[in-house]
């Protein structure tokens, strides 16, 4: 039976940690956008936020829709053991790479300065959990390596640093 409540427990954030896969929905306007998120791109700082690490992609639609103040859910739902569902309804702040808590928030993972393209800090309003019988059984193989090869090549080629100045100012797709 599904719950609804105010903060993360420490059952939901050793859930959350276990996961290899989550999916972040927002809008800011008419269209919801859905990524799903992988990689060790995830921090719980506290029972109300959550840290996210940004790579470069293609596109930059969570930015967007962050700098307009819109709405997300963050879902995590396990493929292995115990079935569960686990929603969390937030506002996001960007943290770019000129802020100064950029540095601090880089700490919290081995990752290489050049190759984030920013941090988005989730304050959670809501959590939801569920059942999630429904899911199925998936095994996890590993990680893909095709985006931090293609980022680490843009970067050591001088060409990242461009490609995501460029996505800070997203591409107007109001009129589609």
């Amino acid at each position: 039976m599904g719950k609804q409540y105010k903060e993360l427990t420490d059952t939901d954030i050793n859930f959350i940690k276990e996961q290899k896969l989550f999916y972040i929905a927002s809008s800011s306007g008419k269209e919801v956008n859905l990524s799903p998120k992988g990689y060790d791109t995830i921090r719980v700082l506290n029972n109300k936020k959550l840290l996210f690490l940004s790579y470069s992609g293609s596109g930059n639609r969570t930015f967007t829709d962050a700098k307009d103040n819109g709405e997300f859910t963050l879902l995590f739902n396990a493929f292995t053991g115990k079935a569960n569902i686990l929603r969390l309804f937030c506002k996001a702040k960007i943290v770019e790479n000129r802020s100064q808590d950029f540095n601090s928030y880089l700490e919290l993972f081995n990752e290489k300065e050049s190759l984030v393209r920013n941090f988005f800090i989730f304050e959670i309003y809501a959590v939801e959990s569920s059942c999630g019988e429904s899911i199925p059984y998936m095994e996890y193989k590993g990680d893909r390596d095709s985006l931090k090869s293609w980022m680490v090549k843009m970067d050591a080629n001088g060409k990242l640093k461009k490609f995501n100045e460029d996505y800070f100012t997203p591409p107007n797709i109001k009129n589609i």
